[in-house]
């Protein structure tokens, strides 16, 4: 088990993506990087994420056939600020589109008989949801300097479920080798968004 330390557990997870050969690392983001984007961005990484990307910055990796970004990983030094907001907007343009085409999950609330209201409640309730970080293509951290540890969660649309209990798990699943019969219970604890969790 790792220390749920903030610190240790982002360079736990850079160590093992290192490990996996996978993809370009350039060097971490430094302090004034991180200052910067957190500004522009109007978030704040959590710990793990920050140790994680001061360790090495993951640029790119080969092009998967038919995959929704042409590289996965968020160039958070010299990206298009529109690439980064498209990224960032993501986990709630994405429960937005499901809800529009009449998709409704329980988690939302009860839902309401006008596909009007339908749609400005779950506008709603995400105004108040946690704001989620891509880590790499759909899958997300929380935000907030206080939030370490939590689950890695693939987001698409409403379908969202766990992708690693934090962010060394998930580099293990993502990229890594990982006992595929081994038991494994989800257990996201981010606010709002764990409720997507069947």
């Amino acid at each position: 088990m790792i220390d749920f330390d903030g610190a240790c557990l982002g360079a736990e997870a850079a160590r093992r993506l290192a490990e996996a050969d996978c993809c370009e690392i350039a060097p971490g983001l430094t302090e004034e990087e991180f200052s910067r984007i957190e500004a522009t961005y109007e978030f704040t990484f959590s710990p793990e994420h920050r140790a994680f990307l001061a360790a090495g910055l993951p640029v790119a990796s080969p092009p998967e056939e038919g995959a929704t970004w042409e590289q996965p990983w968020p160039d958070w030094r010299h990206a298009d600020a529109d690439d980064l907001r498209h990224r960032l907007e993501w986990p709630v343009r994405e429960v937005l589109g499901d809800v529009a085409y009449g998709r409704w999950h329980p988690a939302l609330g009860a839902r309401p008989t006008s596909h009007e209201e339908a749609v400005e409640m779950a506008r709603a309730a995400l105004a108040r949801a946690p704001q989620l970080v891509p880590v790499y293509a759909h899958r997300f951290i929380p935000a907030g300097r206080d939030t370490p540890g939590h689950p890695v969660l693939s987001v698409w649309g409403t379908d969202i479920i766990c992708y690693g209990h934090d962010l060394a798990d998930y580099i293990d699943r993502e990229f890594g080798e990982v006992d595929e019969d081994a038991p494994w219970a989800q257990q996201a604890s981010v606010p709002f968004w764990k409720d997507f969790l069947s």
